[in-house]
């Protein structure tokens, strides 16, 4: 059945500016509108095709919403998908980010952040919970996430060996046997014009960035956001941890308490989590060079972050089908998931130390690196408001909205206090 193309913008036009809450949240969306409302998709197929995005890298939520369009309405469809699912949110956090660099230092908008941060790091405990809960189906599982979690927080293993050793594991280790499909083989050729295509429309313009903007920090951030989209498995908060160290220690764009920020305003904003890159490209250009370069550096992020899920689902959309009947492929994708906890985990302590403790520091012992926060410079607001937040979010089941916006209205509150 073929629908109109008004229909598909306004319905893809609804989840986009619908799609608070994180990736779970995002996907019961879809779900309920594609599959349940619409009837536009099978349950099957938005099984299988959320199964494939959950094993590429990027934001898999993002690319569930062009793989949709793509079965409904072909490549315009997922275009389009795709666009409305990130633009919304996108346009919110050029606002926000703008609004942030001009008043973030005022000592009211310092205290609102305070509870926000308090908030984040609840947030991304429950993330682990929700994820491990998922993940951790046998000990071999857990064994992983605790590999994972040791090689990257004490060992600082480079993520993409994470994910791979895991994965390689996960496949090498699968029982069972592929299930016979009597879906077409397609074309390899098409499948390869895609491929070339799609690369050059990623490339070429971050390559144009080394030949005309070489002397600004744009190359270095198409660069590194461009690894970051390929070598980031599991979703936006493994991107997070791959992300958030590399961003605060090794390059100095931001600083922690701005990281934290960052995600902070992504929590707030439709579309995808991951647009805090964009947030974190905005920061850097502002400190490079102002407003101007600001705009341009969130826009090359936005470049180097989101089209490259474009290339893998236009590439590997016709193959879903078959790729979710292969036995080594959900053995990948069950050992990366496990993998990811360990990550997140990691996450957790940094943002937790780093909300908490005004000091921490960097110690290196060997080959172990020991993250040591100064116990004297405990924030016991930020302590205090994170409890809170635990209660009404993990206990009581209060909305993210409401907890945000409480926890802000208490970091305000406790500022007075001193």
């Amino acid at each position: 059945m073929t629908h109109s193309l008004s229909e598909t913008l306004s319905v893809f036009w609804r989840i986009g500016v619908q799609s608070f809450g994180g990736p779970a949240a995002q996907i019961a969306l879809m779900h309920r509108v594609l599959v349940e409302e619409k009837k536009w998709l099978t349950e099957q197929q938005f099984l299988n095709a959320l199964s494939f995005c959950m094993l590429l890298p990027g934001p898999e939520a993002m690319q569930l919403a062009t793989y949709s369009g793509w079965r409904i309405r072909g490549v315009m469809g997922g275009l389009m998908a795709g666009l409305l699912f990130v633009l919304p949110g996108a346009a919110v956090i050029f606002a926000l980010a703008a609004l942030y660099v001009s008043y973030g230092k005022v000592p009211f908008v310092a205290l609102l952040f305070l509870g926000v941060k308090s908030a984040v790091l609840i947030i991304v405990l429950e993330a682990l919970l929700k994820v491990s809960r998922r993940a951790l189906k046998g000990k071999a599982h857990w064994i992983i996430a605790g590999l994972a979690f040791i090689g990257i927080f004490f060992l600082s293993l480079p993520f993409p060996l994470i994910v791979i050793g895991a994965g390689i594991y996960g496949a090498l280790t699968a029982s069972g046997l592929a299930a016979e499909t009597d879906l077409p083989r397609h074309r390899m050729q098409n499948t390869l014009a895609t491929v070339v295509i799609w690369l050059a429309i990623w490339l070429v313009p971050l390559a144009a960035l080394d030949l005309f903007a070489g002397q600004t920090i744009l190359p270095q951030l198409g660069a590194f956001f461009s690894k970051l989209a390929v070598v980031t498995f599991g979703g936006a908060y493994a991107v997070l941890a791959y992300m958030a160290q590399d961003v605060v220690t090794g390059f100095g764009w931001l600083t922690a308490d701005e990281m934290l920020d960052s995600l902070g305003l992504a929590e707030t904003t439709p579309g995808p989590l991951i647009l805090v890159t964009q947030f974190v490209g905005f920061i850097a250009g502002f400190r490079d060079a102002g407003f101007g370069m600001a705009f341009a550096a969130a826009i090359v992020t936005l470049w180097a972050t989101f089209t490259p899920c474009f290339l893998w689902i236009f590439a590997g959309a016709p193959y879903i089908d078959q790729i979710a009947a292969q036995p080594r492929m959900i053995g990948a994708l069950s050992a990366i998931t496990a993998a990811v906890v360990g990550v997140i985990l990691n996450l957790s302590l940094w943002f937790g130390l780093n909300v908490l403790f005004h000091e921490v520091s960097r110690a290196k012992w060997g080959v172990f690196t020991l993250w040591q926060p100064e116990l004297e410079s405990l924030d016991w607001r930020a302590a205090l408001l994170s409890m809170l937040c635990g209660v009404l979010l993990l206990r009581l089941k209060l909305g993210l909205g409401w907890v945000l916006g409480l926890a802000a209205a208490g970091g305000v509150l406790l500022g007075q206090l001193g």
